[in-house]
């Protein structure tokens, strides 16, 4: 597939497309069973896996964070696309749980991967929020503002989970995806896009933070919410989910000018099993044109559509040339969806470079070293200007 690289893509007068190039996922090192979780909640294996057709989750442990989960998530996806950190114009990760107020996770993963050239920032849409960086990365794309992006869906969900109450703590888990973005100009890539939002429905699903009025303890304990903790009305949830699903999904068709039935896969947020299967039955496809892999990973929010774009394409489920349409909903309350006509080498026929991927290590190394250096030659001239003054 032919590629603009960074410096050539902004000065292109053809018809720029964004497509896909890369892919990469991460979890961490340990799963929690429902069995597990069932010795301190009440609840157990058949009653979750009935209602939610989750079997387990993954738990970041305390070496662990949304930081480092979306780093290894995006060293994967530049080995399958086979370029340079140096080649990215922007880093976007969507998560609800970064690293930090700020700086943001996105710049964190910048420096470690001496991405030096490229903008990085942080979206906040919930467990819409991958489909919404997806869309503004392909949109400056296809502006021509910038040539390649890296686009992280990261979570660290347990860390703000009240494990106490049973409605939430079964449901989520931890975990990072990414994807690769670039310019082309061959037809395909990124086709359409539907992004919305209900302010209305914040109530419904939420996490109080510093900058909230729930940030009062007394006031946040009247509420009956914690400070930093999830909560979630569960069944009005479920309703508007099974609702904006299909109606998102016939809008970005519409918009791309096809049919619900050209559709071949459909890859939505893992939020619950019954969930997609309320989905497809609405949209009138078989319930096989869903990706579901909620039973092994649970809900990992804005990583979640990621994780299972990987894990499709490693199950050869995605074609050259198939429609798949990306469908998040979650907090806000927001929605969105993408229409996406895949159009680049299945991983066995991609052969990175050798050389690239020495580099890329070298690359990693100096971030590293860059990093640790500049931080000593600060802590070295606050020290000579306490002594100055």
């Amino acid at each position: 597939m032919a590629t603009f690289s960074s410096g050539e893509a902004h000065d292109d007068a053809a018809a720029r497309h964004a497509h896909v190039v890369g892919w990469g996922m991460a979890v961490p090192e340990s799963a929690l069973t429902n069995d597990e979780l069932s010795t301190f909640v009440d609840t157990s294996d058949d009653w979750i896996f009935a209602r939610t057709g989750i079997r387990q989750r993954f738990i970041a442990d305390e070496g662990e964070s949304t930081a480092t989960l979306a780093y290894r998530a995006a060293q994967q996806a530049l080995e399958v696309a086979d370029i340079l950190p140096t080649d990215l114009d922007l880093i976007v990760v969507a998560t609800s749980t970064p690293e930090n107020i700020f700086p943001s996770t996105a710049s964190l993963v910048q420096d470690w991967l001496n991405a030096h050239d490229a903008g990085a920032f942080d979206l906040s849409a919930a467990c819409s929020g991958f489909v919404y960086a997806l869309n503004m990365a392909a949109d400056s794309i296809r502006a021509g503002s910038i040539g390649a992006a890296l686009v992280i869906g990261a979570e660290t969900m347990s860390r703000i989970l009240d494990w106490q109450d049973r409605s939430t703590c079964i449901l989520f888990g931890d975990g990072a995806g990414a994807v690769v973005l670039q310019a082309s100009p061959a037809p395909g890539g990124v086709l359409s896009s539907v992004l919305r939002s209900d302010g209305a429905g914040s109530d419904l699903l939420a996490i109080p933070s510093v900058g909230s009025i729930d940030a009062d303890e007394s006031r946040a304990s009247t509420n009956g919410n914690k400070l930093y903790k999830m909560y979630m009305a569960g069944s009005e949830v479920f309703r508007f989910a099974t609702r904006v699903i299909s109606e998102s999904i016939e809008q970005t068709c519409t918009a791309a000018g096809i049919q619900v039935t050209d559709i071949d896969l459909v890859i939505p947020h893992q939020a619950n099993l019954r969930i997609l299967q309320a989905a497809a039955r609405k949209l009138g496809l078989d319930a096989d044109k869903f990706m579901s892999n909620v039973e092994h990973y649970g809900n990992t929010s804005a990583a979640s559509i990621p994780i299972a774009l990987c894990e499709a394409i490693e199950q050869q489920r995605i074609q050259d040339k198939d429609h798949i349409a990306l469908v998040g909903f979650g907090g806000g309350l927001t929605w969105a969806a993408m229409l996406i006509r895949w159009g680049v080498p299945e991983p066995r026929e991609q052969h990175g470079s050798m050389l690239n991927r020495q580099r890329r290590h070298v690359q990693y190394r100096i971030a590293r070293w860059r990093s640790r250096s500049r931080r000593w030659r600060r802590r070295v001239d606050r020290k000579v200007r306490e002594i100055r003054d």
